[in-house]
Formats: C-alpha cells, structure tokens, sequence
C-alpha cells in the first residue's frame, strides 16, 4: 500500500514540476551536444554509424544467413539495435544523474526521485525520432504501414517503466560507491553480446533459449521486431508479458523503495 501511496505521489510530481523537468530535458541534450558542429545530429550519427558496420561484418563479412527471408538483414538488425541504443544509454547516463545534478539534490524543495527522468526523456526524443524514421525506411523498402507499427509505442512505455526503476536503483547507489558507474558500463558491454540483437535466438537449443527469453531487454528488442517485421500483436505470447512485467514491477518496487530510503543521504555524501 505504500508502494502505491509513492507510485501516486511520485505521478502527481510529475505533473505538477513539469516546467522544472522540461527544462532540465532540455538543458540536458544542450549540454551533451553543446559546441559541436552538428549537435543533435550526433544522436543520429552514431548509432547509424555503429549499425552500419555490424551490417558490414555480419552480413558482407560473415555471409549471415538472413533470420527473415521476407526482410533485408540491415533492417532486421536495424529495428533491434535502435530499442537497444535507447536502453543502453539510459541505463549508463542514468547511474550518474544524481552526481551530475548534486547542485539540486541539496536543494530540499526539489524532488530528487525526478533525476533519472531527466535521462529517460532526453534519450527518448532522439528515439522517438528514429522510430518514425523506421517507419519510413519499411514503407520505402514496400513494407505497406499498418495497425501493428502502432504497438512499438506500447514496447517504448515499457522500456520507459523498466528503465525507471533500474536507474533508480543504479543512481542511488551511484551516489554511495563510486565504482558502480563502471561496473554497470561492463554489465550493459556484456548485455549487448548476450542479448539477441544482430543474432537470432533460434540459432540456440530450447532450454537456452528459453533462459534469454528472461532478459527483459529481449522482450522489447524482439517486440520491436514483431510489430515491423512479424506483425504480431503483443498478447500474443501472455506468458512472456507477464515475465517481463513481473520483474519490471518488482523493480520497480525495489527501485521506489531504495531510492526513498537512501535519497535523504544524498546531500551529506556529495
């Protein structure tokens, strides 16, 4: 019950700082992108360029066997690697939000649990971007638009909810032990191997593939993939949402409650 009360007034927070987290949103990507030329062309550049080359050694290099007949490799591994590049980035810039923002942690007026929103959202406008520009890129390549391209936003909500309680957790523990930033840079380095993303999961035994079937990265990964490539509808497969939403949850939970205990230590650490 609580965890509800928190859930509520953490919404309610939301809305009522909103100007307060769309100008941090908005100072967050003029920083990363500040003085550079091209600014935030380079959130499209490189993860175009890093595409591009795991097309090149995978597909021309390695002669990979396509895992869609119907679909060119370059969009297969496209549609994976963009959800990837979202999640990824969130997850690293996120464990360190709270160090970045120490000036507003010692402000007490300011709601702190706010912070990793502020990651979320600014890499959240340069995917919602990509995924309108994947939406093109099928229509060009004659893949018609229809009603499933729409669930790839359902994918997104719960790659936002996910990524909201992981970076709480991360961020606050960030604050105590230094070293966790980096450890999580290795986490996110081995996710990536280890998740299907440019390889296919059928490629596996069963009992092996039904282990990564846990990862809750895959669940959005691959539901990318079935709302462009597959046309498959989300409830389709009940028992992989209700894994993914079982741990989301119980991160969640496990997120909202270290972050609650440990936030009123922020200020006396940094």
């Amino acid at each position: 019950m609580s965890s509800l009360r928190r859930l509520i007034g953490f919404l309610t927070s939301i809305y009522t700082e909103r100007r307060v987290l769309k100008d941090l949103v908005i100072r967050d990507l003029r920083v990363k992108y500040l003085g550079s030329y091209m600014g935030i062309l380079w959130g499209f550049i490189q993860p175009a360029v890093t595409i591009t080359l795991l097309w090149f050694v995978f597909e021309l290099g390695f002669k990979s066997k396509r895992v869609n007949e119907n679909v060119p490799f370059a969009l297969w591994l496209m549609t994976g690697m963009i959800p990837w590049f979202f999640v990824s980035e969130v997850i690293v810039t996120g464990t360190g939000v709270i160090r970045e923002h120490s000036y507003l942690v010692q402000k007490i007026v300011f709601k702190t649990n706010m912070l990793p929103l502020v990651k979320i959202f600014s890499a959240l406008t340069v995917h919602v971007c990509f995924i309108f520009a994947l939406f093109l890129i099928f229509i060009l390549n004659g893949f018609g638009f229809n009603i499933y391209y729409l669930q790839i936003f359902y994918y997104t909500f719960a790659a936002i909810v996910l990524l909201m309680g992981l970076t709480w957790i991360s961020s606050s523990i960030n604050v105590f032990f230094r070293d966790f930033g980096q450890i999580i840079n290795v986490i996110v380095q081995v996710a990536f191997w280890v998740t299907p993303i440019f390889w296919s999961i059928s490629i596996l035994p069963g009992k092996y593939a039904n282990i990564l079937k846990w990862n809750p990265i895959f669940y959005i990964t691959e539901g990318y993939r079935n709302c462009l490539i597959e046309q498959r509808a989300f409830w389709e497969e009940p028992y992989m949402a209700l894994a993914f939403w079982g741990f989301t949850g119980f991160t969640f939970f496990i997120g909202t409650t270290l972050f609650q205990k440990l936030r009123k230590h922020f200020a006396d650490v940094l």
